[in-house]
């Protein structure tokens, strides 16, 4: 088994982390389920239900994440039709699939690194001069989406239609296992994720910096280097990369 022996601490909202859970523990390892994420309702969804009620007024809808989907296009439907002449875009496959699921066939997004930066080199977003954008998103998320559109000539609008929560009090768990030699991977997909993990372990970073943090994302790896921490990009996207990136790193060890 590649990965036996393995203590493997995947950090993604536990819903989100079960299917790279059971590949984990399919490869022999051990699957530590330590969230430092956690999607939620908001307390108060007027905002997002007046702009939903102008929804005809835009020319793109730009969602940023599966959860922005998930969250926003559930409350939505609840309400009213998605416009058919709404042009819809998204930051990846996954945002893409899961649009089609709420009868959204065609979703532009970019085709290799799945990112706010590589939707904004596509050529349709660089032509948005006078059209009214709206990007789904969850409260407080990244700026540069709607910065760099707005730059570029267009009217941008917030739906925002989830929270973020860090539902860990302290990475003492993490630290254990570490001690006892049961931790020997990191898999953190969210430079916000990397961050409560950070201020969690506060000046305990020993542990922290003796164990791989594997990422997906450019973003997050830079982020982990600034910190010292060691850091091990995924070779593809997805849950598959990500386990065929772990399973190859545990490899070059032996």
């Amino acid at each position: 088994m590649p990965l036996a022996g393995c203590g493997i601490a995947i950090t993604r909202p536990l819903d989100q982390a079960q299917i790279l859970a059971a590949m984990v523990k399919d490869a022999g390892g051990e699957p530590i389920l330590f969230p430092l994420l956690e999607i939620a309702p908001l307390q108060d969804y007027a905002a997002f239900d007046a702009v939903v009620e102008r929804l005809d007024s835009f020319d793109w809808a730009i969602f940023i994440s599966s959860n922005a989907v998930q969250h926003g296009m559930a409350r939505l439907l609840a309400k009213r039709q998605f416009p058919a002449a709404l042009r819809c875009a998204g930051v990846g496959p996954m945002t893409a699939a899961e649009l089609e699921k709420f009868g959204v066939a065609e979703v532009l997004t970019p085709r290799d690194r799945f990112d706010s930066e590589s939707l904004l080199n596509l050529p349709e977003m660089q032509a948005v001069a006078g059209q009214r954008c709206v990007v789904f998103r969850g409260v407080g998320g990244r700026e540069l989406l709607a910065d760099t559109l707005r730059q570029r000539g267009a009217a941008v609008e917030f739906a925002e239609c989830y929270r973020r929560a860090n539902p860990q009090r302290d990475a003492g768990k993490l630290a254990q296992l570490w001690q006892n030699g049961r931790l020997q991977a990191l898999v953190v997909t969210s430079s916000e994720a990397l961050r409560n993990l950070l201020a969690l372990a506060g000046n305990d970073l020993a542990w922290l910096k003796a164990t791989p943090v594997f990422v997906n994302h450019p973003r997050i790896a830079e982020l982990a280097a600034s910190r010292g921490l060691r850091a091990v990009s995924a070779t593809a996207p997805g849950d598959a990369g990500m386990l065929e990136t772990l399973i190859r790193y545990q490899h070059e060890r032996n």
